[in-house]
């Protein structure tokens, strides 16, 4: 859907109009709604590396900065971005964007967020019994309208119980990692790292369980494989004793 925007015309539609229109319609309205090419969080990103890297440190980082907020980049990965930007940027271009982020991000000082991209959701607590610490869940799709996909997140050491993904026909679940750092494990074999980017398929009938690194959030998409007659079989929770080691 193409956004909105009068800047352009409101400043300098009677000195300039094509540049207005342009602006307005062209930049905003056609290129930053392209998301089936890139997401307005990764435009963001982009933008407001090539503005501090020019030095351009003025009301246009200003609104650039509020916008990337809004698309979704949180305060501890803006930190990140432009502690890095720093070094190829420039350290004065870098602490002239900090003063300005931290305006912008102000009311944000007292939360950490986790979830990657798809954003942490709300505390777990109807599979709380399953997990061992705390988790959170972010549906991302009507499981009666289609396969349903949710983003799982877990706090440091969370992690789920061994369980079994069951079904006559079909089923499973895939889990694609998108932000931290987790495991996954399968009864029987050793333990796989997972990063953002992993992906691991989960055919029925395979016991195993998947959570948090100990000192790392963890966040993983859910896919629920199609089948026929799915459940799920919980069981008992990964002891100290498995999980330490890892």
């Amino acid at each position: 859907m193409a956004i909105k925007q009068t800047a352009g015309r409101d400043t300098l539609n009677d000195f300039a109009p094509k540049f207005a229109q342009l602006n307005d319609d062209v930049l905003f309205g056609q290129v930053w709604s392209r998301e089936d090419k890139l997401s307005l969080k990764t435009r963001s990103i982009v933008t407001i590396t090539a503005l501090i890297s020019k030095g351009i440190i003025d009301s246009s980082l200003t609104h650039h900065l509020t916008a990337a907020k809004n698309n979704g980049v949180t305060r501890t990965q803006m930190a990140e971005i432009l502690t890095h930007l720093a070094f190829y940027a420039g350290w004065p271009n870098a602490w002239a964007a900090f003063r300005m982020a931290k305006e912008i991000y102000d009311d944000d000082k007292s939360i950490e967020e986790h979830g990657g991209f798809f954003g942490q959701g709300e505390p777990n607590t109807a599979y709380a019994q399953y997990f061992t610490g705390k988790s959170y869940l972010k549906p991302l799709t009507n499981p009666t309208e289609t396969v349903f996909i949710a983003n799982v997140t877990f706090e440091p050491g969370c992690r789920n119980n061994w369980h079994i993904h069951k079904a006559s026909k079909g089923g499973g679940q895939i889990l694609v990692c998108v932000d931290g750092e987790g495991w996954y494990q399968e009864a029987g074999k050793s333990a796989q790292s997972l990063k953002p980017g992993d992906v691991v398929t989960i055919p029925v009938g395979v016991k195993h369980w998947h959570g948090a690194k100990s000192h790392n959030w963890f966040s993983h998409l859910a896919i629920e494989c199609p089948g026929d007659n799915t459940s799920n079989e919980w069981l008992e929770p990964v002891s100290d004793e498995v999980y330490n080691k890892l």
